[in-house]
């Protein structure tokens, strides 16, 4: 008796459900609407983020998931722009860059730059999620050709973007 109970329980343990994706951001539950970030002011309605002009007194206060991975230093894109091509056209990548990352976090205030790093030959962008990377990835490509290369981590919300040109 007690041999199918051992194995009854294996047999049940091998059927939970495995989480696929752990984005530790991302809330359990959709916040009471409306809602209103205390640190950007992005407000929760119509079961989104969104940016408002203005908002009931008595909301609920509550941080969005931008502004708690900012604020703790954990981005979920990392874009690398690296080449020669950097050094002679930085000022053109980041107007470039920061063109694109308004017009996205006008309908997606949850897609943001967390942090820009200039180095001597390269540019490191973090950003707040994993879609404004392929995005600036893509549009470099588009604009200055170049390689582009995307890495997936397999069980965590975040994605590397490396973009470099030579010449």
């Amino acid at each position: 008796m007690n041999s199918q109970f051992e194995t009854r329980t294996s047999e049940r343990m091998d059927r939970l459900i495995q989480e696929r994706v752990h984005d530790p951001y991302k809330t359990k539950s959709k916040p009471p609407e409306p809602t209103v970030c205390p640190v950007c002011h992005a407000v929760f309605k119509a079961g989104r983020w969104q940016w408002a002009d203005s908002w009931p007194i008595d909301a609920h206060r509550q941080t969005c998931q931008a502004c708690h991975r900012t604020s703790d230093g954990y981005p979920a894109g990392v874009v690398t722009v690296g080449g020669g091509f950097v050094l002679t056209h930085k000022a053109e990548i980041l107007n470039l860059v920061r063109h694109l990352e308004l017009q996205e976090k006008r309908e997606h205030p949850l897609h943001r730059i967390m942090h820009v790093e200039e180095k001597r030959d390269s540019i490191m962008i973090k950003t707040t999620d994993i879609h404004l990377p392929r995005s600036i990835g893509e549009a470099l490509r588009h604009a200055y050709k170049g390689s582009l290369e995307f890495r997936y981590t397999a069980e965590s919300y975040s994605v590397e973007v490396q973009w470099s040109r030579e010449r």
